[in-house]
């Protein structure tokens, strides 16, 4: 099975369109537990500016985690997309209660939790705290069309854009990041 989670109007074919209002496949608030899915019973999750809606209270995003990997099976993909944390489009819209970045989802991954407590960092282990792996494979980012033009125009290198999103706001408008469930075989 395939979701496509807090779809709002956007709905996909080949997936049971999830959300909280309006008329999708299922009309679910992600917020309340369990999740209305058998455990590994989902193969790919679309997230689509969802997340950073969800959880502003610590314990839900928490629990949110878990029945994302509970409801997946092993291998599992998810597609998430967010606005960039220092972007206009975050910060303006009251909805938006959490931040979602690459290196945050990084901390449910458990062998990055390993190689942190390796090495002695102060990183939350959250992957090892809740029993859930989530592991980044792919991020990619969007640029703010005046930086896009400027990357076009100037030449700039990708680690002269990723320097300029952590000194200015509004470089990078949303990121995407592909994350795969990992589950111990039985």
């Amino acid at each position: 099975m395939k979701l496509n989670l807090g779809c709002g109007n956007n709905f996909k074919e080949g997936y049971v369109n999830v959300d909280k209002y309006g008329t999708p496949d299922i009309q679910h608030d992600l917020e309340i537990f369990p999740w209305p899915w058998e455990d590994s019973s989902v193969t790919e999750i679309i997230l689509s500016h969802v997340l950073e809606h969800l959880g502003q209270n610590t314990q839900i995003y928490m629990r949110l985690i878990q029945e994302l990997y509970r409801v997946c099976e092993d291998q599992a993909l998810l597609h998430i997309t967010v606005p960039h944390p220092r972007h206009d489009n975050f910060i303006n819209d009251p909805t938006h209660v959490r931040m979602i970045t690459p290196e945050g989802i990084a901390l449910f991954s458990k062998n990055y939790n390993e190689q942190s407590v390796d090495a002695g960092h102060s990183n939350s282990p959250l992957g090892i705290y809740l029993d859930v792996d989530l592991e980044v494979t792919d991020v990619s980012m969007t640029l703010d069309p005046l930086w896009e033009k400027e990357r076009k125009e100037k030449q700039l290198s990708q680690s002269q854009i990723l320097s300029a999103s952590k000194q200015y706001n509004n470089v990078i408008t949303e990121i995407y990041m592909a994350v795969k469930i990992i589950k111990p075989s039985n």
